[in-house]
């Protein structure tokens, strides 16, 4: 069984989560600079073995896809292209920020560590990982 890569995409900066090889638990990996995540997945893909991707999809409380998700689109396109053999699968993203807000402050992190927003980031794509593992659980 392969890993599962997740990515909470962002303007400036990405969270990035990888699943362990029995795609039971969902870990944080990196922050990365946006415009270099392309080429981090690319590489991270030649190392492990990878069986999907799976990116947040941001939307409005409304269920609108947000202003964010076009970036979005665009990058999955490029990583379609790259990567043709991996699945690529959106998820859900709303309140996966609040989620680790909320997860930082229950680890006991002290303000200053919450407010570091790449530390946000790869946490909340472990929740966006940790709920799709989670609901392929619930398909079986």
């Amino acid at each position: 069984m392969g890993r599962i890569l997740a990515i909470d995409y962002g303007r400036k900066r990405s969270g990035v989560a990888v699943s362990d090889c029995l795609q039971i638990t969902a870990n944080g990996l990196d922050t990365i600079a946006t415009h270099l995540l392309l080429d981090y997945i690319i590489n991270y893909v030649v190392v492990e073995n990878v069986e999907e991707i799976v990116i947040g999809k941001p939307k409005q409380m409304n269920y609108e896809d947000s202003e964010n998700f076009k970036r979005i689109e665009i990058f999955v396109g490029t990583l379609k292209k790259r990567l043709p053999d991996i699945p690529i699968i959106y998820v859900d993203e709303r309140f996966t920020s609040v989620l680790a807000q909320r997860t930082m402050l229950d680890a006991g992190l002290k303000k200053k560590d919450r407010q570091n927003k790449a530390l946000v980031d790869k946490i909340s794509a472990t929740i966006i990982l940790q709920s799709y593992l989670e609901s392929k659980d619930l398909q079986l």
